[in-house]
């Protein structure tokens, strides 16, 4: 990268660098939703999508026309579509240099064609992010890093009389939470306290491999983002996480939405939490790791005890709180310090210093985000949807659109949002597709964790702003392969 000829000390030298960068670096992903502004906190830095969420109107993200490809499966299907098409290659190409790539996700086959294109990728090789990303191995390595999980075997799993010798045996009771290695949002978890549960779920167990299976605690969910640098673990704050509401997703125990405010959880807790994610990342450096990543925790209602839930070694759907965050602003966001760790320049900072900033309360702002799912058991094809901007929650609980904005700073108050599309006009919608990302100033839950009033004003306010109409008789109308929420997207 240009203009790296000598050595960054401190944060004024990073964030003057990045503003003065040449290289072009690309987000290439469904949407950039979880990357939201990185563009203006580093020069020629682009969003690559397959969905047009703004309308054409986002004067850094480039979506190509439409082209034929097999069905999605995957978001890497997505990316791998995206760095074959003609129009991709061509604006990668015509904006020269040397480029970079980041990815929500990616594969062997991403990599290739990235490889192809001249692209240099930004994260860690697919086969150490997919090794780490298994729930079995995330066990394993929060116990080298002395970050405990809730108590488990891992074990596979023959017949429901295995799982209960299994578990007698290790003493975990029979009240249980079983995670196969890979999975997203609740589609893999389950919940077993008896031979009906079991019976349920035993085809999406058995014959999966090593199963981990957990004592089941009544619990809080939060997530916790951080980078591993050359100078050490940088921690982001504490978020609670909004999961498993039936007015959000069909999903039990689906993600649905963050919170980030000074005061979640008790400060015990928080630095609890914060330490132990420095102790995770620091592991995480001894098997070759380097870049961002989140963790989620189980806090215990009854006994406050902090358990590591899993790892996500990548951005998330939570990183468009944690880089827009107040820290994120008075230093820089974390995102940034992954682009750091890859750009091969020579830098130091103070670690410790930068974690204790980001701990204090006044750097910590209030917002929260909800996503948005089709909760519906039907499937329509949507003919109309919420345009990508500010919305208004006026007092009588209608809501209304007010303006175009792609940044979510524009909210003014608790009563506009910034509203990201996903699902629009000639899309699927049936159950469990995104429909959009709702993101708002202040708290959407109240002090015992359920929705509050305003989230589900809002929520029911623009799930009314779409319409469908039946797929029959559009046997002739070519519609659109992508089915948003199929596969993770965010």
């Amino acid at each position: 990268m240009a203009r790296a000829k000598k050595k960054l000390r401190g944060i004024s030298d990073i964030r003057r660098f990045f503003r003065r960068n040449e290289t072009p670096i690309y987000f290439i992903s469904a949407t950039n939703f979880n990357l939201l502004g990185m563009d203006e906190w580093a020069r020629n830095f682009k969003f690559i999508n397959y969905l047009d969420c703004y309308d054409g109107r986002h004067p850094n993200t480039f979506v190509p026309r439409p082209a034929p490809h097999p069905e999605f499966e995957s978001i890497e299907d997505i990316n791998n579509y995206l760095l074959q098409h003609k129009e991709v290659r061509d604006y990668i190409k015509s904006r020269g240099g040397k480029p970079k790539a980041v990815f929500l996700m990616f594969d062997g086959q991403t990599e290739k064609l990235a490889r192809e294109l001249g692209l240099e990728v930004w994260f860690p090789k697919a086969k150490l992010r997919n090794r780490l990303d298994n729930k079995i191995e995330t066990v394993r390595i929060g116990n080298k890093a002395g970050v405990p999980s809730v108590p488990n075997l891992l074990a596979e799993l023959e017949s429901y009389e295995d799982l209960t010798r299994k578990t007698r045996e290790a003493k975990i009771g029979n009240d249980l939470v079983l995670q196969s290695a890979y999975g997203d949002s609740g589609h893999t978890t389950f919940f077993v306290k008896g031979e009906a549960d079991w019976k349920r779920h035993a085809g999406e167990i058995v014959g999966q491999g090593e199963i981990k299976i957990m004592k089941r605690i009544d619990c809080r969910q939060a997530a916790i983002e951080a980078c591993t640098t050359a100078a050490g673990t940088i921690v982001g704050p504490l978020m609670t996480e909004i999961v498993g509401f039936k007015e959000l997703t069909p999903y039990k125990g689906g993600w649905a939405g963050n919170e980030i405010f000074a005061d979640s959880f008790t400060a015990k807790i928080r630095q609890r939490a914060r330490d132990l994610t420095f102790q995770f990342g620091e592991q995480l450096r001894k098997e070759g790791y380097r870049g961002y990543f989140e963790l989620d925790f189980l806090i215990d209602k009854k006994t406050g005890d902090i358990w590591l839930g899993e790892l996500n070694p990548r951005v998330t759907g939570a990183s468009s709180m944690t880089n827009h965050a107040a820290f994120a602003h008075a230093d820089a966001p974390l995102f940034l310090f992954h682009l750091l760790e890859f750009c091969g320049v020579d830098f130091e900072f103070d670690v410790h210093d930068l974690n204790a900033r980001w701990s204090d309360p006044d750097n910590i702002d209030s917002w929260s985000q909800l996503v948005i799912k089709h909760t519906e058991d039907s499937v329509d094809v949507v003919t109309h949807a919420p345009q990508s901007g500010i919305w208004r929650l006026d007092e009588d609980g209608t809501v209304e659109y007010s303006r175009f904005d792609y940044h979510r700073r524009a909210v003014e108050s608790e009563n506009e949002a910034f509203f990201l599309r996903i699902s629009g006009p000639g899309d699927f919608r049936y159950e469990g597709a995104d429909l959009g990302i709702l993101i708002t100033r202040g708290r959407l839950m109240n002090k015992n964790f359920k929705l509050n009033a305003r989230a589900r004003a809002w929520i029911e306010g623009i799930r009314g702003q779409f319409a469908g109409r039946p797929i029959g008789g559009l046997a002739q109308t070519p519609l659109p392969v992508l089915q948003p929420g199929a596969f993770k997207i965010l």
